[in-house]
């Protein structure tokens, strides 16, 4: 089995043929777009709507494949020249196409009677939702001629500064025990079963850090000040109330999930305080043992055994997700391992026009790697879901796009806690609270530290003594008592690539979202057994087409409701109440 994925289902390189023929096909479509954009027509609205919608079909799956390509494999190595300039090419060309695709959204919000419209079109009914939302978003649009200039101004601009974070935390140098690491290697070593190598890898992160820090801090001060005025532009009250309109959710979610979560902190700080009794420590947990392992489970995976692992927990609850995770091993899906060059963390990319995905991972062989597997498979199996629509309506919203990947946790992690016991199920245990710890303190914490950025960033430029005593106040208001204040991390605002987006923000909330969602779909699950999972992938399947609320109420479900939320955190509370229970015998 092949520890990198393979490209060739898009391209076998720069130098394919087909890949010439998609950049000169690319620049067919946009004089295309942009010859249809000028001589629109208000005497058949139905026609002229059909020929918008199919023109931009096209144009999104070739530059959809096209940047996809180059993309991937700028994130498996950021030091790539040639990538890195077919990336500029690409995007500079799509960047024409901006003023179209304006007067286009100008075009469509403007139709009187759009139902009427659809009515007369069958082809037009599965853009239902589309066009609703374009005429929603029809109060937001700038002159055709200012969406145009944004688009290619970004480019140089926020778009810059992201690429400048990727490449200097991919490409940093961490010293450690008189070698030199990458910052992926070093934050692994996070997981150590050794308390003295995890705080060592700590120190040398915190260390490297502070090499990039400037750079950084000039990289996220430009990307929010972009974004502020953007919203000043379109006439958003907030960042995130656009970033909010752009997820499909109502302010009611956001808060009654938000004031849920609020209510349910002491629980995890009572989970984060025992774990530091446990190891030794007085004063609440240091930041580098929130991922030190408990317990007895000291498995090791391999590629293949992390496979079997994964289809073992998966056939049971849905045979076509076994499948496909067979065939996403099979056929060279998955990059696994870290190295120079390559981005940290996971992500998946959804190739609905191939019916295939990609995953990144940066395998280390913990059982936290096996859950990250099925996380990023998570991705692959909603991509799977949606891969029938058509290419314009495969998007999916931030706060729905985390729905499959933590639902896959969830399975995977539970029905493992049920087959162990002693220690061994203790670790496991041990294991879900950390990540429930991440999606909620930590999560919390990083929507603390952009919302204040937001805040901050209209007064003036934020140096990054100012950035990191911001984000030691958020991980403050969001840990409490839990974790040690000497020991936080004041450089995460460097290593997370969420805050370096000038076309996503706040993408963090999602996170916390995705993973409460997912656990109330879970209580779903054990009502219904089998009878549940049809209507999960009817759920999945909408989430392109559909507000947040509405797919919620695929399992009726109220979002708005903090009673829903409330019940999804009553089930983490009791894992951490059997946390405390289990670890009363613990032995350090």
């Amino acid at each position: 089995m092949k520890e990198t994925w393979s490209l060739d289902v898009l391209y076998k390189g720069y130098d394919d043929p087909q890949f010439e023929a998609d950049i000169k096909k690319l620049d067919e479509l946009i004089a295309q777009c942009n010859t249809l954009a000028d001589t629109l027509s208000d005497k058949d609205e139905t026609a002229t709507l059909k020929q918008i919608l199919t023109t931009l079909n096209e144009l999104e799956q070739v530059s959809y494949q096209l940047l996809a390509y180059a993309n991937l494999r700028q994130s498996c190595d950021t030091t790539d020249a040639q990538t890195a300039a077919y990336l500029d090419k690409i995007t500079k060309k799509t960047s024409n196409v901006a003023k179209a695709k304006a007067k286009f959204n100008r075009y469509i919000a403007q139709i009187k009677d759009l139902d009427a419209c659809l009515e007369k079109e069958e082809a037009l009914q599965e853009y239902t939702y589309l066009l609703h939302s374009i005429q929603e978003d029809g109060r937001y649009l700038l002159s055709d001629d200012v969406e145009e200039v944004l688009s290619k101004m970004d480019i140089s601009a926020g778009q810059a500064w992201e690429t400048m974070q990727s490449y200097l935390t991919s490409t940093l140098e961490v010293d450690y025990d008189g070698k030199t690491t990458t910052l992926s290697q070093i934050r692994n070593l996070a997981y150590d079963s050794d308390k003295k190598v995890r705080k060592r890898a700590y120190e040398a992160e915190l260390a490297a850090y502070a090499k990039i820090r400037d750079a950084i801090a000039f990289s996220l001060n430009n990307i929010k000040a972009q974004v502020l005025t953007e919203c000043e532009l379109r006439g958003f009250a907030s960042p995130l109330a656009m970033t909010l309109h752009q997820s499909h959710m109502k302010q009611e979610t956001l808060d009654a999930m938000l004031s849920a979560m609020d209510d349910y902190m002491p629980v995890f700080r009572k989970y984060l305080k025992r774990k530091a009794e446990m190891l030794g420590y007085q004063n609440g947990l240091p930041w580098y043992e929130l991922f030190a392992p408990i317990g007895k489970d000291d498995t090791k995976f391999t590629i293949e055994t992390a496979k079997d692992y994964l289809l073992k927990h998966f056939a049971p609850f849905a045979q076509d997700m076994a499948d496909m995770m067979e065939e996403a091993f099979a056929d060279e899906w998955i990059d696994f391992y870290p190295r120079k060059g390559k981005v940290g963390g996971a992500f998946c990319e959804n190739l609905p026009f191939l019916k295939q995905s990609r995953v990144l991972t940066n395998f280390d062989g913990s059982l936290g790697d096996v859950v990250t597997l099925a996380h990023e498979l998570g991705h692959a199996y909603h991509g799977m879901m949606i891969q029938d629509h058509k290419m314009l309506n495969t998007d999916y919203s931030m706060p729905v796009a985390e729905t499959a990947s933590t639902f896959n946790e969830n399975i995977i992690m539970n029905a493992a806690i049920d087959e162990a016991e002693g220690e061994t199920k203790l670790a496991l245990i041990e294991t879900q609270l950390q990540d429930l710890t991440q999606i909620m303190c930590d999560i919390y914490s990083r929507f603390l530290f952009e919302k204040k950025v937001f805040e901050k960033r209209k007064e003036g430029f934020l140096f990054p003594d100012e950035l990191e005593a911001m984000m030691l106040d958020a991980q403050k208001q969001a840990y409490g008592d839990g974790l040690d204040e000497q020991y936080l991390h004041p450089y995460m605002w460097i290593n997370k690539s969420h805050y370096y987006s000038s076309a996503l923000s706040f993408y963090n909330f999602p996170y916390a979202f995705g993973g409460l969602f997912a656990r109330g779909l879970i209580v779903k699950y054990h009502e219904m057994k089998d009878a549940f999972v049809p209507k999960y992938r009817e759920l999945l399947h909408a989430t392109t087409v559909s507000d947040v609320e509405d797919v919620a109420k695929l399992a009726d479900i109220d979002l708005t409701s903090k009673d829903f939320w409330i019940s999804c955190l009553k089930t983490a509370e009791e894992r951490v109440n059997e946390f405390l229970t289990l670890s009363e015998s613990y032995n350090k």
